[in-house]
């Protein structure tokens, strides 16, 4: 089984997604958005987006800005 999104609603909060890993542990998680599209967008982009290189600014990385 492939990883997956998950679209969540939850009342006076909005919707957000989760990804699950294909061991079925979540991964990420959103924040969370007014609408079901603009949640289904947040996914587009971040598939759109996935191969990304990591910008690691924690003490002591010897990458902080």
């Amino acid at each position: 089984m492939a990883a997956r999104f998950e679209v969540r609603h939850q009342p006076a909060k909005g919707y957000h997604f989760v990804l699950i890993a294909t061991n079925g542990q979540v991964i990420a998680t959103s924040e969370h958005y007014e609408t079901h599209r603009a949640c289904l967008n947040g996914i587009d982009s971040v598939k759109r987006n996935a191969d990304a290189p990591v910008h690691d600014v924690t003490p002591g990385s010897g990458k902080e800005s």
